[in-house]
């Protein structure tokens, strides 16, 4: 702001004028028009929207390490970048190559097998014939900065050390790997960048969103089309809603849980990676992906944005942080 309170004359070392009375009036009631105006906006209330209930949280899940198992917790809090319990993050953690590329169960499907929980302000890390990795939550400044590569953007991650990636590069014995950590004075990778029609906000190493819901309706339809049946860990969401129809969430514009506010950004399009067993770390690269493109593909007029991938869960972005909690109605807002 300028220094409003000075006038022009003074700065040039003038004499002041005297003001004619008619201005100061004019002022006068140019300012009570200004702050009835704001009373006025003040007052009037929010666009007023209806809630409708739509179902009920069934789960909660936390993916601290893109790719590695999730943690299911009792309620957390919903920031502008995702679900967060205390120190675990969703998707705050990155495996990589040594050139900074994202690695994913789609490249090593083995990640799946990683378990996570957090004790003593740490996370501890298990997989299949390893012993356990203590991890801390809070790495040294002193550790190196990585520029890492998600879907061709580009983002920053601490590293976590030469322990952690001795751990990974010998878990899953294919090169060197490195984990990195995102902080949150970092800048994370911009929507309109992965989608450049959806509304702003930011998100750190998931796939583009900062949150995922599936209801378990569609998994029960897409089960009853399956001669294996799956699991809802096949595909990963953060709130899992019970007490709707299958696919009734394809609907969801924008939603109500506990106090957080969230605003539908696109569908999920799904690829290989529903192929990984989560129990088994093994890909099938069929199944249940095959199935799901027998009935689950776009409208053709949105096939510029997910082109031959099936449709299964919705992407939402964060427009008022809070706090959910298993158990919680969903509400969908409606004008």
């Amino acid at each position: 702001m300028g220094a409003a309170g000075s006038s022009a004359l003074a700065r040039l070392g003038l004499p002041a004028q005297p003001r004619p009375v008619w201005l100061g009036v004019a002022a006068l009631s140019l300012a009570a028009v200004a702050l009835g105006t704001v009373a006025w906006r003040h007052a009037r209330p929010r666009r007023r929207r209806r809630l409708q209930r739509v179902g009920t949280v069934a789960q909660l899940s936390i993916y601290p390490i893109k790719s590695c198992k999730g943690v299911q917790v009792n309620e957390a809090e919903c920031t502008a970048m995702g679900l967060r319990c205390g120190h675990l993050r969703d998707r705050f953690w990155l495996v990589i190559k040594e050139d900074g590329h994202m690695v994913t169960a789609r490249q090593e499907p083995r990640l799946v097998l990683v378990s996570i929980t957090y004790e003593n302000n740490c996370l501890i890390l298990k997989a299949p014939d390893m012993e356990q990795l203590v991890l801390p939550d809070r790495l040294p400044s002193s550790n190196p900065l990585h520029d890492c590569r998600l879907f061709g953007l580009d983002i920053k991650g601490r590293d976590c050390g030469d322990e952690a990636a001795q751990w990974f590069t010998n878990y899953l014995k294919t090169e060197a790997y490195r984990l990195v950590q995102f902080e949150t004075s970092m800048k994370g990778r911009a929507s309109k960048k992965i989608f450049p029609f959806v509304q702003n906000y930011q998100v750190a190493y998931p796939d583009c969103s900062p949150i995922l819901i599936l209801s378990e309706a569609s998994l029960e339809d897409l089960n009853t089309r399956l001669e294996k049946k799956v699991k809802m860990e096949y595909f990963r969401p953060n709130i899992v809603v019970t007490g709707c129809d299958a696919f009734e969430e394809d609907c969801w514009d924008e939603l109500l849980i506990g106090d957080v506010e969230m605003k539908k950004v696109l569908s999920c399009p799904r690829c290989i990676m529903t192929t990984v067993d989560p129990d088994t770390g093994i890909i099938d690269r069929k199944e249940p992906l095959e199935t799901l493109k027998s009935y689950r593909l776009c409208d053709p007029s949105e096939k510029q944005i997910y082109k031959s991938s099936p449709l299964f869960g919705i992407y939402y972005s964060v427009e008022k942080i809070g706090n959910l909690k298993v158990g919680d109605p969903v509400y969908q807002m409606v004008e």
